[in-house]
């Protein structure tokens, strides 16, 4: 993504905002067991996850699990005690990945203290997938949120990714 991308990303972020009536619908939507992985999420992350939501409505998704899941596929970017990824380093993720890839894959090897930050959001999707299984969410639910960041990832985590790519 250039960087004009990345900059209307922040952006976004900076401004996002969950209505009353979308907050009402994702708790229309998800079970009571998963509408807590949503809510664990920054404001930020939760546009984003209706974002990618909208994206797969729009493109005629209709598989319930996928539709669910995209509502909270984030949930790895918290930590268990409600640390969320901030946006610095959500910035300084992205610029170590594009820039920097080595920094990046050493920072992302193991949780060191000072970028465990770095470690969550590189591996958010099996973070998040241990987070929906200690939840009750089914295996496929669980199983594409650990590999929607494959290289190449198939079935409902190819088309989780696609929709995530357009955010």
């Amino acid at each position: 993504m250039s960087a004009r991308t990345r900059l209307g990303q922040l952006w976004a972020a900076l401004r996002a905002t969950v209505t009353p009536a979308e907050r009402a619908l994702v708790r229309q939507i998800l079970a009571s067991n998963e509408y807590p992985l949503f809510e664990r999420m920054p404001l930020y992350d939760q546009r984003h996850c209706l974002d990618v939501y909208a994206t797969l409505v729009a493109a005629g998704e209709q598989d319930a699990e996928l539709l669910h899941l995209a509502l909270y596929h984030d949930t790895g970017k918290v930590d268990r005690q409600g640390q969320p990824v901030s946006l610095l380093w959500y910035g300084i993720a992205v610029v170590w990945k594009q820039l920097a890839p080595q920094c990046y894959a050493w920072a992302a090897q193991k949780p060191r203290w000072w970028c465990r930050s770095i470690y969550r959001y590189a591996h958010h999707g099996p973070l998040g997938a241990d987070l929906a299984a200690a939840a009750g969410c089914s295996p496929t639910i669980v199983a594409t949120i650990r590999h929607y960041h494959d290289d190449a990832p198939t079935g409902l985590a190819a088309r989780l990714r696609w929709a995530d790519d357009q955010h």
